[in-house]
């Protein structure tokens, strides 16, 4: 594709936008492409509708941070587009609904030179249907509308793209797919630090590890379910790690199926590592993603990995079974059968050289290739697996 950004010898000035820093894998991929911008000397701003969120303590260091302090769609996109005509970015790079439709929409009122990047971290089909009606109705028209004035549109996997592009209409050309940059050496850092949950001692059961936003796109019942089948089989325990909206319908499922001594629903930790990488089997019963972060964490970390075949992610995340086990949607019992045999079978290595296109030196320098900017890297931060 030609590129429509010209070159230039001025100070590359990139910002990042959200209308809110929540504790999903979307922000905690940005945070950690921000942290691949500072580690090669741009100047990164993350600006954010409302500076609240659970990873705001985890804004990497170097990034200023700039609170529009409002809410609200307009009051939202005239207070970007003021932040676009002071500071005028080289580029900003959006993620989320409405974020990019913000993002697109404060540049036009800015009228200035600024590249907007916006960003699909998940599959519109099936993130539709469990929105409300207003936002139903809305999303759909504000992407045809927005999206085409992009300078570049980014999804987060292949499959996610043509998704993108038959939703849009637009050629699948026009949408770029770069993997999130999830592996850094922050990620393998943080786990190795100790644990101090007794289920994680030596000699306890094997535990079967969630992680993830308590709501129906991760599709937790099906997962509680799996392990009422697995732990009539044999002794284990069930964590979920992660806060949401659904975590009361899961609590009454966890009672009805009598697993209150073995499943705990741990809410939302600083350090999911640690879990990841001490959990004899991690499992993703999601019944769509975009690019599941969690699973490529895990897999980085060492842990056996089994997740449903949705779309879409997972079959490209682990190469279409090679490296972790990949069940139907919404099947309770498969689900059941494969944590069993990751628990109990050799386990499926995975090749540093596979792992490497999710690094995030490597996500870095591809968006920094989509945006024209040069890439150079101090050698002392890259990564080996």
């Amino acid at each position: 594709m030609k590129s429509n950004f010209p070159s230039t010898d001025a100070s590359f000035h990139i910002a990042l936008f959200f209308c809110s820093l929540g504790g999903g894998g979307a922000e905690r991929v940005m945070l950690n492409l921000a942290s691949g911008f500072i580690q090669r000397g741009i100047k990164v701003d993350l600006v954010l509708g409302k500076a609240w969120g659970p990873h705001l303590q985890k804004v990497p260091s170097g990034v200023r941070l700039v609170d529009l302090k409002v809410s609200g769609v307009l009051a939202t996109v005239f207070a970007l587009a003021s932040y676009l005509r002071r500071e005028q970015p080289y580029v900003l790079i959006s993620a989320m609904h409405y974020a990019n439709e913000i993002a697109l929409w404060a540049k036009c009122i800015a009228k200035v030179p600024t590249r907007i990047v916006v960003t699909e971290h998940n599959i519109l089909f099936h993130s539709l249907q469990h929105m409300t009606p207003t936002r139903k109705y809305l999303i759909p028209l504000f992407i045809k509308y927005f999206y085409p004035k992009a300078d570049r549109i980014v999804t987060v996997s292949q499959k996610a793209a043509e998704e993108l592009a038959q939703f849009t209409g637009l050629p699948v050309e026009r949408i770029q797919s770069i993997y999130n940059p999830v592996i850094n050496s922050e990620l393998l850092e943080k786990a190795r630090a100790p644990l101090e949950h007794p289920w994680f001692l030596p000699q306890e059961p094997p535990v079967i590890l969630g992680v993830g936003k308590l709501e129906a796109q991760k599709d937790f019942p099906t997962l509680i379910l799996a392990f009422a089948w697995v732990r009539k089989v044999r002794a284990a325990r069930l964590a979920i790690l992660g806060w949401g909206p659904d975590q009361p319908k899961l609590q009454a499922l966890i009672q009805e199926l009598g697993l209150e001594e073995d499943v705990a629903l741990l809410g939302y930790v600083d350090n999911p590592y640690a879990y990841m990488a001490r959990a004899a089997v991690f499992v993703l019963s999601s019944a769509w993603e975009g690019l599941p972060t969690v699973l490529i964490e895990a897999m980085a970390v060492g842990t056996p990995v089994v997740s449903t075949d949705c779309s879409s992610g997972p079959a490209e995340i682990l190469d279409n079974g090679k490296y972790g086990w990949l069940t139907p949607v919404g099947d309770s019992t498969a689900l059941a059968k494969a944590i069993l045999a990751a628990i109990d079978s050799k386990h499926k290595e995975v090749d540093s050289s596979w792992l490497d296109q999710f690094s995030l030196e490597t996500a870095t320098k591809q968006y920094l290739d989509l945006c024209d900017i040069p890439n150079q890297l101090d050698k002392s931060t890259q990564l080996s697996f």
